[in-house]
């Protein structure tokens, strides 16, 4: 079955862009979900940027009764024993690898390209930030987890091994369980990876304190 993605939405820059984020929205929504973070964000420090908002594909989601919505993937259960839709996973990596490329003809060194993502979209984009062959600026996951842990010693790129990684998670989240998230975090500290961890008291959503540790980031990263 072929797979049909929507154009991005995007929001330029004043200036000609020399960075790029692009960043994946959450199961059942959509690419217009955090458009409006762009203007909360303090981007005093960096490079003209380009922000990039895909949209997931309609699916079928078990978890939702088979329910058909936007969805990077199908998922099964959110614990970390379930099984995974490793097909559908795979076929947003490649997805998003071709965002990326599109952003390189562009004219965007892949240095300056952050991906992120929140809950699913967090989870596609750490997949693939750790996988990406060339260095990437970093990954910004948001309430999110780590799919296919199994396979990423073996598939994780050389490039992006120092890659700097921002994950935020709400202690009261019930939706990605917060011992979930810090699994996965844990996971990714042993294969040495460097995490920048950041929790909050709040349920599977963004918070302003978190918007503004995600602006203080983003000015490390993207640097003008």
């Amino acid at each position: 079955m072929k797979i049909h993605y929507q154009e991005p939405l995007e929001v330029a820059p004043r200036e000609p862009a020399r960075a790029s984020v692009i960043w994946l929205h959450g199961l059942g929504a959509n690419g217009s979900d955090f458009l409006p973070i762009v203007d909360q964000l303090d981007c005093s420090r960096l490079a003209p940027t380009r922000f990039v908002f895909p949209h997931a594909p309609e699916r079928p989601v078990t978890l939702n009764g088979g329910y058909v919505m936007p969805a990077w993937n199908d998922i099964i259960g959110l614990h970390p024993n379930a099984p995974e839709d490793e097909n559908g996973i795979r076929e947003s990596l490649r997805y998003i690898d071709r965002l990326i490329a599109r952003e390189i003809e562009r004219g965007i060194a892949s240095r300056n390209i952050v991906l992120a993502g929140f809950s699913q979209g967090g989870s596609i984009a750490l997949n693939c930030a750790l996988r990406y062959p060339a260095p990437l600026a970093g990954a910004l996951i948001l309430s999110s987890y780590l799919a296919l842990p199994e396979a990423l010693a073996q598939e994780a790129s050389a490039a992006n091994r120092a890659v700097p990684i921002f994950m935020a998670h709400g202690t009261q989240d019930d939706i990605v369980p917060y011992a979930f998230a810090c699994a996965s975090r844990d996971a990714l500290t042993a294969l040495g990876y460097r995490v920048a961890w950041h929790e909050y008291p709040m349920p599977h959503t963004v918070c302003a304190e978190e918007v503004a540790d995600i602006g203080h980031w983003l000015n490390t990263v993207i640097s003008a």
